[in-house]
């Protein structure tokens, strides 16, 4: 066998965990192949016949390239090209691919990437490679360009951000139910403290791009600002009512029994962390819907 197809079989042996680790920090499944894609691009032309660890050099790789995504991304205020709900990782899983399906049942779950988006690129990394694929500080540190001191606590700020909101267990669904029919009551009024006092300070609020205008931004983040857009779509909330969308209390917007949309809560200690509106019929018909007795 010659040198390039060596190569490429070393790659290939580690493709699977590149792309659970690119997907891990950038959230997208086509944004994690490009990932992956742009290093093996990286490899293909570097010299690496003293590394030791490929596995750990190529990890190094498709980190420094998932950090430079989220910085670009950061600074264009973009979501990933993916929406994130758990009906896109049903849909992958059953894709047939056997790859695809070993990733999507390692995978994470929908609140814990809405936390990750909240994070600072450095942060993202740090925690993700740390807490879940074990690398020590000193390996990430000349990633975030840090020194493994701050490096820990990148990890640690990200860490006490996803505690409680991802890693503990779901509310409950009277809890659930309590807190998005406060919001419910509070949007409709249009309370702004009643709104401010069950929204998360650091809340990030997703709207299909289906019903934006072009270039109009997808979300918006902070409590006030989420708030303020509540008080504004208040005559949609007169049409809203509560119920289960995918086994978690949400609202539902079905007018004379047509679906139209549907807002998804991701709670946590009795505060709304996350909300996503979804306007698009396909992933509306994906969804598991049940409206609660009036």
């Amino acid at each position: 066998m010659d040198e390039k197809n060596l190569r490429a079989e070393g790659f290939e042996a580690h493709r699977v965990h590149l792309r659970a680790v690119a997907y891990r920090m950038l959230g997208s499944l086509s944004d994690a192949e490009d990932a992956v894609q742009e290093s093996w691009l990286h490899f293909s032309r570097a010299d690496t016949g003293d590394v030791a660890n490929l596995r750990g050099w190529l990890t190094t790789v498709v980190s420094r390239v998932c950090l430079d995504q989220l910085r670009s991304r950061e600074s264009r205020r973009e979501e990933p090209a993916e929406s994130k709900g758990v009906e896109l990782l049903a849909s992958h899983a059953a894709s047939g691919n056997p790859e695809q399906e070993s990733l999507m049942a390692d995978s994470v779950g929908f609140a814990l990437l809405v936390v990750l988006e909240a994070l600072s690129p450095p942060e993202r990394i740090a925690f993700v490679l740390h807490d879940m694929f074990s690398l020590t500080f000193d390996e990430i540190a000349p990633i975030v360009g840090r020194n493994a001191t701050a490096t820990r606590q990148l990890a640690s700020r990200a860490r006490r951000r996803v505690h409680g909101a991802a890693l503990s267990p779901e509310a409950g669904l009277t809890a659930q139910r309590d807190v998005v029919a406060a919001f419910l009551s509070a949007a409709r009024s249009g309370d702004l403290d009643a709104l401010l006092a069950v929204l998360d300070p650091e809340i990030v609020a997703r709207t299909d791009a289906r019903v934006l205008p072009a270039g109009a931004p997808r979300e918006a983040r902070g409590a006030r600002e989420v708030a303020r857009q509540a008080q504004i779509n208040a005559a949609r909330g007169g049409f809203a009512q509560l119920g289960l969308i995918n086994g978690k209390v949400g609202l539902i917007v079905a007018p004379g029994g047509r679906l139209l949309s549907v807002l998804v809560f991701t709670i946590s200690d009795g505060k709304v962390l996350a909300l996503e509106s979804i306007f698009d019929p396909e992933r509306l018909g994906r969804l598991e819907l049940a409206v609660f007795p009036a």
